[in-house]
């Protein structure tokens, strides 16, 4: 039996629970939020989703033992960030949210792996895997996969081609300063400077909007709608299914890196190797010394932040 809890039934924690539902693999979701109310109806529906055509049992309720025996705890609860508010206190109100949540539910379940999706999603691990003392494998943060995934997408419009012929990474921070990894950028193995079909090249302004466009994408989402729910939920499904599976996919996920690239004691996304242990860093391209430079850059923002926050980096944890 395979269990995992989503903690939060607000709409990125049902969303992740929805694809999860058509994701397989797994046997028992279970969500768990305060509101006792919400996540009873929210239970009952999506049970009434399963019914249609599915074998998982959904599960839940607001109290921690109801989460027991999971192998995967994905954490969305949290606030979002208020009119006046800084980046910092909202990372500071959401990491002390966060962690005492974690504790609670780490107790029920010792050996699980958690992902974390509560925003600044990098500050947030960073923090949470130096407060509960576990290898950094086994706390996840989504990192930059949604926002990989925004770039595969406005580049197949782009160049007239199918999400899946794309192959591009935006890596360092889920924030600001991510940046996309141009140099081993393809189209069905070919190099997108010598791609010749639909589309044509791209020029190097058409590169930096590109790269706009998919950081912006989600205040764009949230202006148009008031949240981001369907891209993340998938992306929460993605890194659980390699998890669970024990497939051993590489994904660009964030945990807290030891000498990568000479980065330590901070969650950036990078490649990783994702199986049922967690997500361990992997061997990146050779990328050229501007890639590597905004890198870098990348991970001391995510580190001055977890500085604002009080806590320092965890950089001596294996």
């Amino acid at each position: 039996m395979t269990k995992v809890t989503i903690v939060g039934a607000g709409s990125v924690g049902t969303a992740s629970a929805f694809a999860l539902l058509h994701a397989g693999r797994v046997d028992e979701i279970c969500l768990y939020d305060i509101d006792v109310d919400k996540v009873r109806a929210e239970i009952a529906d999506l049970s009434h989703a399963a019914a249609v055509g599915s074998g998982v049992t959904f599960s839940g309720g607001h109290r921690p033992d109801v989460t027991a025996g999971s192998d995967v705890l994905v954490i969305t609860a949290g606030t979002n960030r208020a009119p006046g508010q800084t980046r910092l206190e909202l990372a500071e109100k959401n990491t002390s949210l966060v962690v005492n949540i974690a504790k609670d539910l780490m107790a029920q379940s010792p050996e699980a792996v958690i992902v974390v999706v509560t925003n600044p999603c990098d500050v947030v691990a960073t923090i949470a895997q130096g407060a509960l003392a576990l290898p950094p494998s086994r706390v996840i943060s989504s990192g930059t996969l949604l926002d990989t995934a925004r770039l595969r997408s406005v580049l197949a419009g782009r160049m007239g081609v199918s999400p899946g012929s794309v192959s591009a990474w935006v890596l360092g921070e889920h924030g600001e300063s991510q940046f996309v990894l141009w140099s081993e950028a393809s189209i069905a193995g070919v190099p997108l400077g010598a791609w010749q079909g639909p589309g044509g090249a791209l020029s190097a302004a058409d590169q930096e909007e590109i790269a706009r466009s998919v950081r912006d994408a989600g205040k764009e989402v949230i202006e148009g709608k008031g949240v981001t729910n369907w891209g993340i939920g998938q992306s929460v499904a993605r890194i659980v299914r390699a998890v669970v599976t024990d497939e051993h996919h590489v994904l660009p996920v964030a945990t807290v890196l030891n000498g990568y690239q000479g980065i330590s004691g901070v969650a950036v996304s990078v490649p990783h190797l994702v199986n049922r242990h967690g997500a361990h860093p992997v061997a990146m391209w050779q990328m050229d010394s501007a890639e590597r430079d905004h890198l870098v850059a990348s991970a001391r923002e995510v580190e001055q932040s977890v500085s604002g926050v009080g806590v320092p980096p965890t950089a001596d944890r294996q």
